[in-house]
């Protein structure tokens, strides 16, 4: 299983581009949000990377972080999900808008991806509510964006001055993390904590741990 790649992006198509690793020239298909991050031609690039396998077709998938590899990976759980799809959804909402849509049970922001109609969307969400606190842990756990590895003395990969620059964790992730364990700590179940985090950084994106610890209790608390 190929589960990182490194190496020189030799040329971009419509969906795909081409990275040379060691002389060796990979096919990796992207998101539209992937490929609006990447370099130009002839730059470092790194990115995380699942393979699918099928009797007559190997394809090659990239992401700049393991947290949108792992919710491509489980929208293409998802009945009526295939790569193309995945990567529609990732593209019109990124890994973090995912995260909340799913969350908060929104299947209207899934369906806003090209080519997703509203039974898909809703199954989306519905089958995979219950894993979103567990990916949205995933943003200030270390599973950033993927690192670059390009070796400069790399046959075939010429030197370069700098690596290239991968898109930075949003800078709530640690945050989020950290309040989804705080409100587990606190009995919450994971969906509702989720549910709770998305909505507030939906509201106020740039909260920090104890204020989004603080609001999501106030949503949590009963009502009357």
């Amino acid at each position: 299983m190929i589960g990182r790649i490194a190496g020189r992006l030799d040329y971009r198509g419509d969906d795909h581009v081409l990275i040379d690793v060691r002389g060796v020239g990979y096919i990796v298909h992207v998101s539209e949000r992937t490929m609006a991050a990447l370099p130009g031609p002839g730059e470092a690039v790194t990115l995380w990377t699942d393979l699918l396998v099928r009797e007559d077709l190997l394809q090659l998938f990239g992401f700049t972080s393991l947290m949108e590899k792992e919710w491509h990976r489980l929208l293409m759980s998802v009945q009526g999900v295939g790569a193309k799809a995945s990567l529609a959804i990732l593209g019109a909402l990124g890994a973090d808008g995912v995260s909340r849509a799913i969350a908060l049970g929104d299947w209207n922001a899934i369906k806003a991806a090209r080519g997703i109609g509203p039974k898909t969307a809703q199954r989306v969400v519905n089958e995979l509510k219950d894993k979103a606190p567990a990916v949205m842990a995933m943003a200030g756990a270390g599973a950033g964006e993927a690192p670059p590895l390009v070796e400069d003395d790399a046959p075939g990969v010429p030197p370069a001055a700098a690596p290239a620059a991968m898109p930075a964790a949003r800078p709530d992730a640690a945050a989020q993390s950290e309040a989804l364990s705080a409100l587990r700590n606190l009995g919450y179940a994971p969906g509702e904590a989720a549910s709770a985090v998305a909505t507030v950084l939906n509201e106020t994106p740039e909260a920090d741990t104890a204020a989004l610890i603080r609001a999501a209790l106030r949503l949590l608390a009963p009502k009357g």
